[in-house]
């Protein structure tokens, strides 16, 4: 196993963290400061140190499985500057990552998880789970912008895919989608001539935020994991 790797499933850090932390001196293994990328250990015979201290690998590691009503301004990401992100949040002994992105102005529903596999497979366009939004508009939106919406805009010379979309007032509706793209919804807002005022998503697959208050969590259930994993 590479070294970096060893300190992420540690839960020392990120993959990225640890290259920096080897480039730094702050890993041993044994006897010997390491400052080479990819050296690799056996986690059955070596002895791992960060910064003078005994790394130990679980062998086997629980999966966690987790639902968040993400705050407007928290950010949907394992380390930020000087900003608060989702894992200051939510408070567990396993590493666990955020499934996709939910912009730092928009709020609702995010999944994390320590299942790796899971996670490239709910991130993955290509599995078509879908994803639904609320959305409010600062300007009344038109029946013609829903439509539009619903059959693809183009963004960035790419078109978007089809889309449910269902009007709920004069300037809010509900937008189902099956892929992902950097805030495509307020860009796909903008495209029609409008500006998202609030975005909140609601459902990820299975998974639905309920009366999740803003800023809790919760486990889910065996019955979603296994709509989700199945």
């Amino acid at each position: 196993m590479r070294l970096q790797k060893y300190l992420a499933h540690a839960g020392i850090c990120s993959r990225r963290k640890a290259e920096e932390h080897i480039l730094n001196g702050f890993v041993q293994v044994n006897t010997y400061v390491v400052k080479e990328l990819g050296t690799k250990v056996d986690p059955s015979k070596d002895k791992v140190l960060f910064k003078g201290q005994p790394v130990i690998l679980k062998i086997a590691t629980s999966k966690i499985y987790i639902a968040l009503n993400k705050p407007v301004g928290v950010i949907s990401s394992c380390s930020h500057q000087n900003a608060k992100i989702v894992l200051d949040l939510v408070k567990v002994d396993e590493r666990i990552y955020p499934v996709g992105r939910l912009d730092k102005d928009s709020k609702g529903l995010l999944l994390l998880t320590n299942d790796g596999d899971l996670h490239n497979k709910l991130s993955h366009p290509s599995f078509n789970h879908e994803k639904e939004y609320i959305v409010t508009t600062r300007e009344p939106v038109s029946d013609a912008s829903l439509l539009s919406m619903a059959r693809g805009i183009m963004i960035e010379k790419k078109k978007t895919r089809k889309a449910k979309v269902k009007r709920l007032s004069g300037s809010s509706f509900c937008i189902t989608l099956k892929q992902g793209r950097n805030r495509q919804i307020r860009k796909m807002v903008a495209q029609t001539g409008n500006k998202v005022d609030m975005l909140k998503r609601v459902r990820i697959a299975n998974i639905n935020l309920g009366s999740l208050k803003k800023g809790q969590w919760r486990y889910l259930s065996p019955k979603e994991i296994k709509g989700l994993t199945g």
